[in-house]
């Protein structure tokens, strides 16, 4: 055990996670003689891996004769719906029962693909992708184009673009170019909030498993697994304000709204 916690610690201190340490994806470049992103790699890792539980997922399901009734104890599927029916109840509360089946796939791909890459973080040896910006800004990028994608397709075009003139034409010279520019910033601001929170939750994972106190690490006497279970919270946390976020917008941007009744 007290070897464990040191390769524990060793793995993920700073130095060894810091540019040109080790980690499994950069030794496994190093093998095969490639050089790409560490990021990038392993975010495309983590979108394999799920999709493989997906289709896992379905051909468990296709061989029930009766999907309705649900599996005795913990099992994978029942895993899955479970976290299913947390993602609906979570979009039936923001959209509406009309919207909220409209959106599931969107919001849930969005939370577990933004929470394994969260979670990775936690792993020896792995760096989290949501650590690196380009990652989150392309997360943020994905959401925006997405509900303003949604907004022209349920409003219209020309509709959509109304709204961001406000209810009073006189008032529109002023507002029209405040509210394009709060739209363009939500993406930004999605990104700079993941990216930071997962940063700063690396930082002191690391920092507190290399702590020491008059010459004993204190992960000796405290154990890992109390900073490992805030880690973990602070990655559903961040996984989850950023999909209550972009379901928000979608919810703003789908919106049929009555110039006159606001007039």
């Amino acid at each position: 055990m007290r070897n464990i916690l040191a390769l524990l610690t060793l793995l993920t201190s700073s130095n060894a996670l810091a540019a040109g340490g080790f980690t499994w994806i950069g030794a496994a470049q190093h093998a095969l003689h490639v050089d790409f992103p560490g990021h990038v790699v392993t975010f495309i890792l983590i979108g394999l891996l799920l999709a493989v539980a997906g289709v896992i997922y379905r051909m468990k399901l296709s061989s029930i004769s009766n999907p309705v009734i649900p599996d005795k104890g913990f099992t994978f599927r029942n895993l899955v719906e479970a976290y299913g029916k947390f993602i609906y109840a979570q979009c039936n509360a923001v959209l509406g029962e009309k919207d909220a089946p409209v959106y599931f796939k969107f919001v849930a791909t969005t939370f577990i693909l933004i929470f394994a890459s969260n979670l990775i973080g936690l792993i020896p040896g792995f760096l989290p992708p949501t650590e690196y910006l380009s990652t989150t800004l392309a997360l943020g990028c994905f959401s925006f184009i997405y509900f303003n994608a949604k907004g022209c397709k349920e409003l219209g075009t020309i509709n959509y673009l109304k709204h961001f003139a406000g209810p009073l034409w006189y008032m529109a010279i002023l507002i029209f170019p405040i509210e394009i520019l709060s739209t363009c910033i939500r993406p930004v601001s999605l990104a700079l909030r993941l990216n930071g929170n997962m940063m700063g939750d690396h930082k002191v994972l690391t920092t507190f498993l290399n702590l020491e106190v008059m010459g004993f690490n204190i992960a000796w006497v405290f154990g890992a697994i109390p900073f490992y279970l805030l880690g973990l919270l602070v990655c559903f946390i961040q996984a989850y304000v950023f999909t209550m976020l972009s379901m928000v917008y979608i919810s703003l941007a789908t919106a049929h709204h009555d110039h006159a009744e606001h007039h």
